[in-house]
């Protein structure tokens, strides 16, 4: 993996905890939801003139991942509604990096060296950590269930998306056109919700969109670099996030308890290296 892959990973990483700290602090998070969709969709269709359509052969990719995208969403829902930011998003990411590597084997023709397992073991470890320091006798174990739920959603629409980019023939084209896809899911959320539309805070209407804004950059970076570094790998990558979702749920919401954030970090940052190394 080149630096340039490598820094635009880590930004996406950055950003994607950020709109997710957006969701966890709305009062209606279905809303906000549906805004991030719509934040998504709308710059998508000013840009898609100019990108154009991918080929046909990726419009199945792009329906499959638009699918997968509606779970994402309805268990990110329902984890956020009852549990802390600090320990949905680390056990829903955790778990990716490896789901992502395998199904790459599987289904990509992914091979990767052993330094990069070295790294993508030890990203999910660090992870794994942050999952165990947020536990503890008050957890919600629904959250936890649908923060399981929302990781098998991330590695399934990861490898869709993987592969589907792949074979667009325009890497523009197909982000643009995954994201105006998005008008649907907030459709839905939105005539069937639309008094909870009207009664939300503009504040949170603005955050909402803002954070669609975020994720979908965020998530167009991750699809780029896709084109040009390995899945397994760019996923691993993309899970540090759960180093900033867990300083924010920290510092931010004011979420405990704070021990073994510091050694979760060190082996996440290991892991890094060994994924930077192992190109």
């Amino acid at each position: 993996m080149t630096i340039d892959a490598l820094f635009i990973v880590l930004t996406a990483a950055f950003l994607h905890a950020l709109w997710n700290a957006v969701v966890k602090g709305a009062p209606d998070k279905a809303i906000v939801l549906g805004l991030i969709s719509l934040g998504h969709a709308i710059p998508a269709m000013f840009v898609i003139p100019f990108t154009g359509l991918p080929v046909w052969a990726a419009f199945p990719f792009i329906v499959g991942s638009t699918l997968i995208h509606w779970g994402y969403y309805w268990f990110l829902n329902t984890a956020y509604k009852h549990g802390d930011l600090s320990v949905v998003y680390p056990i829903s990411r955790g778990m990716t990096p490896v789901l992502v590597a395998v199904g790459a084997i599987l289904f990509a023709g992914e091979v990767l060296p052993s330094v990069a397992w070295i790294g993508i073991i030890c990203i999910s470890l660090g992870i794994g950590c942050l999952s165990l320091a947020g536990l503890g006798r008050h957890t919600n174990w629904i959250a936890v269930a649908a923060a399981f739920g929302t990781g098998l959603m991330i590695a399934s629409y990861s490898l869709v998306d993987g592969i589907g980019i792949r074979l667009s023939e325009n890497t523009l084209g197909y982000i643009a056109t995954l994201f105006v896809a998005e008008i649907f899911v907030a459709g839905f959320i939105f005539t069937t919700r639309w008094q909870r539309v009207v009664t939300l805070p503009r504040r949170y209407v603005w955050a909402g969109l803002a954070g669609g804004v975020i994720s979908g950059v965020a998530y167009g970076l991750v699809l780029y670099a896709k084109t040009i570094a390995p899945l397994g790998v760019v996923s691993a990558l993309r899970e540090s996030s759960v180093i900033f979702a867990s300083i924010i749920g920290v510092m931010w919401f004011g979420e405990g308890p704070k021990s073994n954030r510091l050694l979760a970090a060190s082996i996440v940052a290991i892991g890094i290296v060994a994924l930077a190394m192992a190109s």
